[in-house]
């Protein structure tokens, strides 16, 4: 069986860094390039015939990473984040028919995703919740995607409860997203942690995961992209493979 070949975007990055060792390590893959911000991503591509683009790169630059890939030969499997909602939605037309897939994903941790899931669940029943997510200093988006992610899934999932929900949104109170506040901390010592906070009448329940090293987030990356190499159009969400 022919070996993936994967092309790294971001490798000069601490996560860039991880995935270059994750590709190296698994028996199923070739890494044909190593590539970050001014390079010719595209002419990478064509040049070493890559099957999937890893990019883990900046929200900055994140958008033209996925219009590259869209257009290309490849798939992708995306972990930069900052996209918004706009531009998930146009991408996600635009690649309705592309082979190998692509797969934006927020967070590729599983506990983060299994934690994801559980808020989507425990919605339905305690609508009333707040989000409290925490980087390190060098992140360059706020609130996380993950977060984002995580609101958008509650509020879907809410949205259909006839349970009642707290309305009151005074200052300070975080940055909302779909009705729900969303409070983020940079601070050094901190890698990548949420906590999902969800109270009811006399109760509260809380979800809490912690990313300890980035380590944690390669195998949701090797399973986007051998993942991506069987599906058609663009899936937001590691979500989407697991459940």
């Amino acid at each position: 069986m022919s070996k993936i070949n994967v092309i790294v975007n971001g490798a000069k990055g601490k996560m860039g860094a991880e995935a270059v060792n994750a590709v190296n390590n698994s028996a199923d893959m070739e890494l044909v390039a190593q590539t970050d911000l001014g390079d010719d991503l595209a002419k990478s591509i064509s040049d070493t015939s890559a099957d999937i683009v890893v990019d883990l790169t900046a929200p900055s630059c994140a958008y033209d990473n996925a219009q590259i890939i869209l257009n290309s030969a490849a798939g992708g499997v995306i972990g930069t984040t900052g996209f918004t909602a706009e531009q998930i939605e146009e991408l996600t037309k635009k690649a309705e028919k592309k082979s190998p897939a692509i797969l934006i994903a927020p967070n590729f941790s599983i506990g983060a995703v299994l934690m994801m899931h559980c808020s989507e669940i425990i919605a339905k029943h305690m609508p009333d919740v707040e989000i409290i997510e925490l980087h390190h200093p060098a992140k360059k988006d706020a609130p996380s995607g993950t977060a984002i992610k995580t609101a958008e899934l509650i509020e879907k999932a809410r949205g259909n409860s006839n349970v009642p929900r707290g309305t009151s949104e005074p200052p300070a109170r975080g940055e909302f997203y779909g009705g729900i506040p969303v409070h983020s901390v940079r601070l050094p010592g901190l890698l990548a942690h949420q906590q999902v906070l969800f109270g009811g009448e006399g109760q509260t329940l809380s979800l809490k995961h912690d990313s300890l090293n980035r380590g944690c987030f390669m195998p949701g990356v090797l399973l986007g992209i051998r993942e991506m190499m069987t599906r058609k159009g663009l899936i937001y969400g590691l979500d989407n493979l697991l459940f």
